[in-house]
């Protein structure tokens, strides 16, 4: 799998979790050519509805080849009715060639099978090929935090209506402000910034291992010396100088993804995975978690950082073989089930402790991504 999205470092911890997007974007660039506008009149799947919005339970996914990590987070996707009411909107593409190169498309065809179907599972062979073309390979052991921005850029990029993609934005993005005060000459800059996902460290800087994730956030927008060989160029001072770097929450999506990184590089290179004991909480309290100086947001945004778990993506095995699996709560039944590829079963809430991790079960489950969903005002 791609552990590289896993490592530990600190310094610098908003560039590299935008590095990461970035990475993402640009691949869906270079892989692929703007797909034409069609010059016929549009047209639309009207009749189509959500895989959640169904009575007649969740569907599995065959794994066709190693792609336990794509079947998981489709899952995440497809259950996700505020996604799914956004795909069903989209405008379809007029030409044959075009339709199997359209992420969004074929992700829709794949929900209305999933949801038509009464087999157990259906085959995702449709939507596997149309991502060969970008380079996400079947039999390649992926890892989860990076595919899952894969999708999601070229989801955007491919989705052809102006107010679906501010609504695919306004869904998942996360607003960040970046402040860097020179510790020479007190020179302070601030940056606003965006991010698909939260990308906090489990250890701290002295490698200490974080005891749960309200710890992990904490950690993550705690300010920090940047010195040494992480030190900034001053424009006042004319030279590099020592800086405090600290980073404030603005503004939280409706859905929030966290990413606990739990690949991270030893001195010899070698990735190592963190399977360490790190609890997460059903529900989330973002304003109770971070403190004044760690929120760039007015009352009425706060009062909205209310969230309930819906989603865990899994991780089982080693860095060099692993299997995913979903963890996922129904937003209609609220009932959670366990996505693992073509079996689907119902699960309890115990069940989704059991991925918060163990030192000593190397192939146990441990959470790896998060996915939070706002509460609803009251």
């Amino acid at each position: 799998m791609g552990q590289r999205s896993g490592r530990q470092e600190r310094s610098k911890k908003l560039e590299l979790a935008l590095s990461e997007t970035m990475k993402a974007e640009t691949e869906v660039q270079n892989n692929k050519d703007e797909v034409k506008e069609p010059k016929a009149k549009d047209w639309r799947l009207t009749s189509v509805f959500g895989v959640a919005d169904l009575k007649n339970g969740a569907i599995g996914l065959y794994n066709i080849g190693q792609s336990c990590c794509l079947n998981s987070l489709l899952q995440v996707f497809l259950m996700n009715i505020h996604f799914t009411g956004i795909l069903r909107r989209i405008t379809v593409p007029p030409y044959d060639s075009e339709k199997s190169r359209n992420v969004p498309y074929q992700m829709l065809l794949l929900l209305e099978k999933m949801q038509r179907g009464k087999q157990k599972a259906v085959f995702p062979k449709d939507l596997a090929c149309c991502l060969l073309a970008y380079k996400v390979k079947l039999f390649v052991q992926h890892d989860a935090a990076q595919l899952f921005l894969t999708l999601w850029n070229l989801i955007k990029k491919q989705m052809r209506r102006p107010e679906l993609v501010r609504e695919l934005c306004y869904l998942y993005t996360i607003g960040i402000q970046e402040h860097l005060v020179c510790q020479k000459c007190s020179l302070e800059t601030r940056r606003n910034s965006s991010m698909l996902t939260l990308p906090l460290p489990v250890l701290d800087a002295d490698c200490y291992m974080l005891k749960s994730l309200e710890e992990c956030l904490q950690y993550f927008f705690h300010p920090e010396e940047l010195t040494g060989h992480n030190m900034c160029f001053c424009e006042q001072c004319g030279m590099k100088t020592p800086f405090m770097q600290s980073m404030k929450l603005v503004h939280l999506p409706q859905t929030l993804t966290i990413h606990l990184k739990r690949f991270c590089f030893e001195k010899s290179a070698d990735v190592h995975k963190l399977s360490h004991y790190l609890p997460f909480p059903q529900d989330l309290d973002f304003s109770a978690v971070l403190t004044e100086n760690q929120c760039e947001a007015d009352e009425n945004e706060k009062a909205s950082w209310q969230y309930e778990l819906f989603a865990v993506v899994a991780h089982s095995g080693s860095t060099n073989f692993g299997h995913y699996c979903a963890y996922i709560r129904s937003l209609t039944e609220w009932k959670w089930c366990c996505f693992n590829d073509s079996e689907v079963r119902e699960v309890s809430w115990d069940d989704v402790k059991c991925t918060y991790g163990h030192s000593d079960l190397t192939w146990g489950q441990t959470a790896y991504l998060l996915t939070y969903m706002k509460k609803p005002p009251q």
